[in-house]
């Protein structure tokens, strides 16, 4: 005889107090120090992610340890309902991000792109590998094996931070400059192979390292590129054709959104990385032309607003710079954070002088590609949520992404200040002025 299911319960009034309270307190913090940040010539990320740095375990926890622990406590199920929150800026805004990539650009400059690409991502990749393979084993996670620990971090020294690079260039006023357009296009493609190795990893953790679990991963991979060329493209042209011509303006939103989310499913349902499926996603829809592109920028003001600095926020609170006290921990990030940066910047450099690049202009490529930030903390939550990453080698890759994105800028100033501006690059600036 069926049974007739009760009602679910609700959230408790104390477990939604705190919740509210948790992002109450975590967005005001994190858009205060953001805004303090910018002041200071920093980028915003900084300050987003010292907000829940202060209010994690290395400040708040530390010195009024009762209030930390009511207003942040370890019980799961209170902190699932932040990270789920978290968890929908972090697919909005790795959709921006793919939205950010410039195609036709990539199809232009394809030869010296190519290079680039390769080599901003090879050698930084092989280095980041070999040092996984060095890095002291209370460094990795109980549940985690080396081989995947030292993949994972060569995947995080691979990555660059396509939004933050380009948001530097246009602060810089570079991104019309030749050089500007060829460091976004070689860092979109850093981008791209940097989720696709993300979700390897991930497969790996979820259903095992052998070889055939490898090429599977590798055709689910193959499959989720197929889906989003020829059934997800030319859906969403159908979509948001009709929500347009609704005349209800919310209506292209919300669509947008649905297609991000489901895209994300379909590559968790792959065992792949969610955030894989919503980068595809927002290359499908900035491919479909200006109108959804403007669309996405209206969901863009909102996520960078609220929803990324809520994440970064959430980010901060799993940094715990008490554990740098440990010679072990400091050294290993000294040593992680010099790796990173030479090989980035050795890797891109080469790559533009194989691409037939002068010395200033190869010099300036991999200055640019050094910046981590965005795409680097979303890279450090997955690994510790996946149990690859200690608390402490998650504290050093996040200060691996801050201290990177602030360097990026001088860096990238010096090494274009002995690069003429030809005529082109005149007109283009013209353009992107609307003048």
């Amino acid at each position: 005889m069926a049974t007739v299911a009760g009602p679910l319960p609700s959230i408790g009034h104390d477990q939604m107090l705190v919740f509210l309270l948790q992002i109450g307190v975590l967005l005001a913090a994190a858009t205060l120090l953001g805004m303090l940040a910018v002041r200071l010539g920093l980028p915003p990320l900084v300050g987003e992610l010292s907000a829940g740095v202060l209010l994690g375990p290395s400040l708040f926890g530390e010195f009024l340890p009762g209030l930390s622990d009511w207003l942040l406590p370890r019980d799961p199920a209170q902190m699932h309902l932040l990270t789920a929150v978290a968890q929908l800026g972090v697919l909005l805004l790795v959709a921006i991000t793919g939205a950010h990539i410039d195609l036709g650009l990539i199809r232009r400059k394809g030869r010296a792109i190519g290079w680039v690409s390769a080599g901003s991502v090879l050698l930084p990749l092989a280095l980041g590998i070999g040092l996984g393979f060095l890095l002291p084993g209370s460094l990795i996670a109980p549940s985690a094996d080396r081989d995947t620990f030292a993949l994972f971090i060569g995947v995080a020294i691979a990555v660059s931070a396509l939004p933050v690079i380009a948001k530097t260039l246009l602060d810089m006023r570079l991104l019309h400059r030749d050089v500007g357009q060829l460091i976004v296009g070689a860092a979109a493609i850093s981008d791209i192979v940097g989720w696709l190795l993300l979700s390897v990893v991930s497969a790996m953790v979820v259903s095992g390292a052998g070889p055939g679990m490898i090429l599977q991963t590798v055709g689910y991979l193959i499959a989720a590129l197929v889906i989003a060329v020829l059934v997800v493209r030319p859906m969403a042209r159908r979509v948001l054709r009709h929500t347009e011509r609704s005349g209800q303006p919310g209506m292209s939103v919300a669509a947008i959104v649905v297609l991000i989310t489901l895209s994300a499913a379909g590559t968790q349902a792959l065992d792949m990385e969610p955030i894989l499926g919503a980068f595809l996603c927002g290359i499908v829809i900035s491919s479909l032309g200006s109108g959804s592109r403007k669309t996405l920028d209206t969901v863009r003001s909102f996520v960078m607003s609220t929803l990324a600095p809520l994440f970064f926020a959430t980010a901060g609170l799993q940094v715990d710079l008490a554990t740098l006290a440990r010679p072990t921990v400091l050294l290993a990030g000294i040593v992680t954070l010099l790796v990173a940066t030479v090989a980035k910047f050795a890797g891109g450099y080469l790559g533009a002088r194989l691409g037939r690049l002068g010395h200033s202009e190869s010099r300036a490529i991999g200055a640019g590609h050094n910046a981590r930030g965005v795409v680097e903390i979303v890279i450090a939550t997955t690994g510790l949520q996946l149990g690859i990453l200690t608390t402490a080698t998650y504290t050093i890759i996040v200060l691996l992404a801050v201290a990177t994105s602030v360097m990026a800028p001088p860096f990238l100033r010096h090494a274009t200040l002995k690069i003429p501006k030809t005529t082109a690059e005149t007109d283009r600036e013209r353009k992107f002025a609307g003048t």
